[in-house]
């Protein structure tokens, strides 16, 4: 999810990980290790949509017949 996050935030303006931990309004070292560890909650990926203006979407993918839901 981390590696998601990053092109993400290029994709919306090359905005940094300091610049979205200010919009997160946590401290840039919290959000690299978040980062470092690739450990965010639903919650926290909704935040970070919503700090760059994006909707989030989580699916179900079924193994076998790649069918999402």
């Amino acid at each position: 999810m981390a590696q998601k996050i990053r092109i993400l935030l290029v994709k919306q303006g090359n905005i940094s990980e300091a610049e979205l931990a200010r919009r997160l309004n946590t401290t840039s070292a919290n959000l690299h290790q978040k980062m470092k560890r690739d450990n965010f909650s639903e919650k926290e990926l909704r935040e970070i949509g919503e700090a760059v203006g994006c909707d989030v979407k989580i699916l179900f993918v079924d193994r076998q017949t790649k069918e999402e839901t």
